[in-house]
């Protein structure tokens, strides 16, 4: 069973893949598939996966899985949420901008938490599932580690005291992630998907 993944990111592609890993699918790209991300116009995480998992489901005529996700810093009012992706050109700049942004605050007023909304649409893009994951935590005075992507090494999640996402394995990383709790609520959905066909 194919499911399409609605991102052109390919962080983010590699750990859904590890996340899902064990469940028969064959998950594809956008870039596999020949499609183009989809623009993200949602006011909210929800908005943003809905409409991918929806545009992408009845372009390519496959079950569509899309996740919309971000950082929200309390100290600058939720940012950059919804923009987080478009914070900067790249993952460097995003990180750069936000210590920039941080500069002066001390650690107890750093805290943030990851978000993290994913949707399911079937092939003619009706119906919509949705689950959501979030990981509280704070963010780090610099960068520090070297895996994962993206904000990861700023992010300490507060279950993985002292240490950022960047300086977790992908294990543990992708069990206390945003991204991993809610895959994990839509594991039943697409385990059935993969052993019926349809949900």
């Amino acid at each position: 069973m194919k499911l399409l993944v609605a991102t052109s990111n390919a962080g983010k592609l590699v750990e859904i893949r590890e996340i899902l890993a064990g469940i028969a699918l064959e998950l594809l790209s956008l870039r596999e598939v020949r499609l183009p991300a989809p623009d993200e116009t949602g006011a909210t995480f929800h908005d943003n996966a809905a409409q991918k998992s929806t545009i992408c489901a009845r372009q390519s005529g496959l079950w569509t899985l899309a996740d919309d996700s971000g950082l929200c810093v309390d100290a600058l009012c939720g940012a950059p949420g919804v923009h987080s992706a478009r914070y900067a050109p790249t993952d460097q700049e995003r990180r750069a901008r936000l210590l920039q942004a941080l500069r002066g605050i001390p650690e107890e007023k750093r805290t943030a938490y990851f978000f993290c909304a994913v949707a399911l649409s079937p092939p003619e893009g009706e119906r919509i599932l949705r689950a959501e994951g979030q990981v509280d935590g704070s963010i780090a005075l610099e960068e520090r580690g070297t895996n994962g992507f993206g904000y990861d090494p700023l992010f300490l999640p507060a279950e993985a005291p002292g240490k950022t996402l960047a300086e977790l394995d992908s294990t543990e990383k992708n069990r206390l992630s945003h991204r991993g709790r809610a895959l994990a609520r839509l594991r039943p959905v697409l385990e059935r998907l993969a052993r019926d066909g349809a949900v």
